[in-house]
């Protein structure tokens, strides 16, 4: 089991360097930050751009993943975004993971004032999106031409440092999405279910794990291969893992049970939304070896 941690992109850089180099040195597996231009109750708060957020963290760390929890192409177009991506592999000396996602409604997807689209539409996207940015981030050169993106001879010379490529962990809650990790995906992510209370959610994670080996069957791949990523804050639904010690060890054992590798929470905010103790993230860093053991 690997616990990771992601650190929302609020502060000022001259502040949040020494946050970055603490998750490294508190002893998590990996720090992630949010691929968003702004993210639902905090949207008239600070938040910084997540690439050059990710690249000035891995100048200040030197082992700790860095990944993207999740791009989507709600306002990503992969011809851009694979020559990021490359360089931030080349900064962190292959430390990167690239975390990708469907998209949902709301800021993020209205703000460059496009048409709304239906679950179906962003899934299709989403579908074209991770085909794309594979083609780009392992080929020199790539020509394309689907439905939502083009790409006329994109050169991506040297290319990442990880070879073939940047481990994708694909965000898919349901069948379609699934065929993605099936196809393209080093990992699965997921929120779990929405609206439901603590067992109902455990619940309906175990139901979305079981789905996923269905799928992984059918298209003849082992689920063993395949890691496993749980974000266990609930966000705004609240359920914030790291209220405790206790609560946090008791989240990590039942994702164990439930065959994830990684666990990933969010770093303790002051109020609102993760709002919690840094005493308690202190707590939890010293009792790491204890928690991947569970």
């Amino acid at each position: 089991m690997r616990i990771g941690i992601t650190l929302l992109p609020q502060l000022r850089w001259r502040e949040d360097a020494e946050r970055w180099r603490r998750a490294e040195a508190l002893g998590f597996d990996s720090a992630w930050t949010y691929d968003h231009l702004a993210w639902r109750s905090l949207a008239d708060e600070p938040w910084g751009a997540t690439v050059p957020t990710l690249v000035a963290a891995a100048t200040v760390t030197s082992s700790i993943r860095l990944g993207t929890w999740v791009a989507s192409p709600n306002f990503r177009h992969p011809v851009p975004f694979a020559k990021d991506a490359a360089g931030l592999d080349d900064v962190s000396e292959g430390r990167l993971t690239l975390g990708l996602g469907a998209g949902g409604a709301g800021f993020d997807a209205a703000v460059l004032g496009g048409p709304e689209l239906s679950a179906r539409e962003r899934v299709d996207r989403f579908a074209e999106f991770v085909e794309l940015l594979d083609a780009l981030l392992t080929r020199p050169v790539t020509t394309w031409s689907g439905q939502w993106f083009s790409a006329v001879e994109a050169r991506n010379v040297p290319g990442p440092v990880q070879r073939p490529r940047p481990p994708f962990v694909v965000a898919a809650n349901g069948p379609r999405s699934m065929r993605l990790v099936a196809a393209f995906g080093q990992g699965w992510a997921t929120t779990g279910p929405s609206g439901v209370d603590d067992d109902a959610w455990w619940q309906g994670v175990a139901d979305l794990s079981a789905r996923l080996d269905d799928v992984l069957a059918a298209a003849g791949r082992d689920p063993a291969t395949v890691e496993r990523y749980l974000n266990v804050d609930r966000g705004e639904e609240g359920g914030y893992a790291m209220a405790s010690v206790e609560r946090f060890a008791d989240a990590v054992g039942r994702a164990r049970e439930l065959r994830f590798t990684e666990v990933v929470t969010h770093w303790p905010r002051a109020e609102g939304v993760y709002a919690g103790s840094e005493d308690v993230l202190e707590q939890v860093a010293a009792r790491l070896g204890e928690l991947r053991a569970l």
